[in-house]
């Protein structure tokens, strides 16, 4: 892919084709271990989902110690420790397939993200040495205890204490964490505590260390097949080479470990998505109704074509951050002592990518799972069929790394932030546009497939810079008190993102493959950006009404409906024949 692209910088700059990763670039390696863990979930791990959901002991870790004799464990890990040191890319295809396999792609993502990440990255040479390993093996399992009754979004707010021993040799650790993934059946803990009541540090604690204890398993909505519990520290001895990182510096080791857990969060979304979309389109081309299947029905179709639409949406965003992480990651010396840091400091750049993914795939699932239940009729709310657990297991997805709403606030604080600190240009672009709204507009659009797609996203771009660059200057750093124009903002952005990699995807496929391989992805985009626009102009007239008054607000309203005009397409016909094609192969397909 070549040059570094600035995390955030998707909204002030055109990017190519040629710019995206995306899952028409898999190498033979990927589709291979595509293929491998497919198999290993529809052969293994269906068979026995009532096992699984009922959590019968030893079913699911054994899943997980068989995936790591099979090397799907330690992906993620350096082959210097036991693992295989796989591309991101690989990853992200094995956290996409293993989703299939309900609770037990909590499990596993849980142990090989958030729970083994923070040493791969931040782990001193011993303790990578004597932990990762067994965590690549699959021989021990790991937990993320961050969250605590009463510090959930607000993680620095933390009770637990730990205390110095007056040998300097342990640190007594007291406080409760709840809402735990593998929290019964974790070996290995990476938790937070204050030291000395003030200083926000990580540990790596044993689960057999005196002191620890695991609370009752929490009676869920949904994923019950996955572990979660509290855990609890009273007077905990934990030895000070357990200390993960530097005293005080925790709040790093957590919001980096994040990043990574809310991307591969969106990546497994976007495997449940494709999931419901084939249970789906089985049932609808089987249940007749009137003498018909119902898949033939136009609302049916319309239904099955927008799941598809978004899931497409969603596939392509993951493949392009996850192009984007592994080329900044491709620089890094991975023999270096400081190579983990450098990685966590590589994804932190996409810290605004990693939260778009996160709450856009989170919504699509759910949405996806909804109209799956929708079409099943009565039969979706029964526990007969497996629709019916997508839709209970999606929910989670909105709360889990940081709710939706959090991510929202972080999407336009961290764009601002970089603004600020002059990382990426967006208050010249913001300057630059008032200067452009004040001249006529003279757009000659080419008349090739999407060239006025593309002119509508770069128009899209120019609202959100309207939109942000007059809440900035009339708030200041009082935004942060404006929740509802931030999240707003966020919103604009998150459209951007999805529309523009859906776009930049289908004329790769068109530059790469041809017209006639393209033509579904570009069915997808149109259909796509067609509704997108309303949406942009409804927020954007939201948030300019709530900052202006008076004539500033007419102007600004005047210089919005040049940007949102748009010459739509026939949804309609797209969405049939979407819906065919997924009818075809009874599966989500983009060629």
């Amino acid at each position: 892919m070549g040059d570094i692209i600035k995390g955030g910088s998707f909204l002030i700059r055109q990017v190519g084709p040629g710019d995206v990763f995306t899952p028409e670039d898999f190498n033979d390696f990927h589709r291979m271990v595509a293929d491998t863990v497919k198999r290993f979930v529809k052969d293994k791990v269906m068979p026995r989902h009532e096992e699984i959901e009922a959590m019968e002991e030893g079913v699911a870790i054994g899943f997980l110690k068989e995936m790591g004799r099979l090397g799907l464990v330690g992906t993620d890990i350096p082959e210097k420790y036991g693992g295989a040191g796989a591309d991101k890319i690989t990853n992200l295809i094995i956290a996409e397939e293993v989703s299939r396999g309900g609770s037990l792609s909590l499990v596993f993502g849980a142990h090989t993200g958030i729970g083994t990440l923070p040493i791969v990255y931040f782990g001193s040479e011993e303790q990578k040495q004597k932990y990762l390993p067994a965590l690549a093996s699959g021989e021990k399992v790991a937990a993320y205890a961050l969250t605590e009754p009463g510090a959930g979004s607000d993680a620095l707010n933390a009770k637990t204490r730990a205390v110095l021993t007056e040998d300097g040799k342990h640190y007594i650790l007291n406080g409760t964490k709840q809402f735990i993934t593998n929290a019964s059946w974790a070996d290995v803990i990476i938790t937070y505590a204050k030291v000395d009541g003030e200083k926000f540090t990580a540990f790596i604690v044993d689960r057999n260390t005196p002191g620890v204890s695991i609370g009752a398993e929490e009676k869920k909505m949904g994923i019950k097949g996955s572990s979660t519990c509290s855990v609890i520290f009273e007077d905990a001895k934990v030895p000070v080479e357990n200390l993960l990182f530097e005293v005080g510096k925790g709040h790093r080791v957590a919001f980096n470990i994040l990043n990574v857990g809310r991307f591969k969060l969106a990546v497994g979304c976007l495997g449940g998505a494709k999931f419901a979309i084939e249970v789906t389109a089985d049932y609808a081309l089987n249940r007749e109704q009137f003498n018909t299947p119902i898949a033939r029905f136009g609302l049916i179709k319309n239904k099955v074509a927008d799941m598809a639409i978004k899931t497409y949406a969603l596939e392509s965003m993951c493949y392009r951050v996850g192009g984007l992480i592994e080329n900044l990651l491709s620089s890094v010396d991975l023999t270096a002592p400081d190579a983990g840091q450098k990685m966590a400091q590589g994804i932190h750049e996409y810290a605004i990518e990693c939260s778009v993914t996160k709450v856009f795939g989170s919504e699509v699932l759910d949405f996806v799972a909804d109209e799956g239940v929708q079409i099943h009729g009565g039969y979706g709310f029964s526990q007969e069929y497996i629709v019916e657990q997508i839709y209970r297991d999606s929910r989670i997805n909105r709360i889990f790394e940081g709710t939706n709403e959090i991510n929202r606030l972080i999407i336009p604080a961290t764009l601002l932030r970089k603004a600020m600190k002059k990382e990426i240009p967006l208050i010249e672009a913001a300057m630059k546009l008032q200067e452009e709204l004040l001249m006529p507009v003279f757009t000659d659009i080419p008349d090739e497939p999407l060239a006025a797609e593309e002119n509508v996203i770069e128009n899209q771009k120019k609202v959100f810079l309207l939109v942000s660059g007059t809440a900035a200057q009339k708030y200041g750093e009082k935004i942060q008190n404006e929740q509802e124009v931030l999240s707003r903002m966020a919103d604009m952005a998150i459209e951007i993102f999805a529309a523009e990699s859906a776009l930049l995807r289908a004329k790769k496929i068109m530059l790469e493959k041809g017209a006639d391989a393209a033509e579904l992805a570009v069915k997808m985009t149109e259909c796509y950006v067609t509704e997108m626009v309303p949406k942009m102009d409804r927020w954007a007239r939201e948030v300019l009404t709530h900052i202006e008054e008076g004539d500033t607000r007419r102007t600004l309203l005047s210089a919005l409906r040049k940007l949102t005009r748009l010459e739509p397409v026939d949804v309609y016909l797209h969405k049939r024949a979407i819906a065919d094609a997924i009818y075809a192969g009874k599966k989500y397909k983009v060629i």
